[in-house]
């Protein structure tokens, strides 16, 4: 079991943005699983892995590829209270679920 986010890397966020919005994307994706489901990912040790997305047109085509595949995802729009304007899209958490299932679909981005 693990869950990825994927970082929009156009937006060249500060780290401690970066940082926030990775966990407003993985909270959220976890509000919308199935309590089972984030049992057994709790279980296992929460595995989260974050990785690289070209653009916000990237990020939607793997916010897709996660719905079409029966996978819960969040995407993240930023309020714009600090660095970035408002209604930013920046950040898409998939999982949890079973890794083999996200991997079929993510395996070919890079780790930030």
């Amino acid at each position: 079991m693990k869950q990825v986010i994927l970082v929009r890397q156009d937006l060249k966020l500060p780290k401690g943005k970066l940082g926030a919005q990775s966990a407003h994307a993985s909270v959220e994706a976890v509000l919308r699983s199935d309590k089972r489901v984030v049992n057994a990912w709790r279980r296992e040790g929460m595995a989260k892995i974050v990785l690289k997305v070209k653009d916000l047109k990237e990020l939607r085509t793997y916010n897709q590829l996660a719905k079409s595949n029966g996978l819960v995802s969040a995407v993240i729009t930023d309020a714009g209270r600090t660095t970035i304007a408002p209604g930013t899209t920046t950040c898409l958490a998939i999982g949890p679920a079973d890794e083999e299932k996200i991997d079929k679909i993510t395996s070919d981005l890079k780790l930030l």
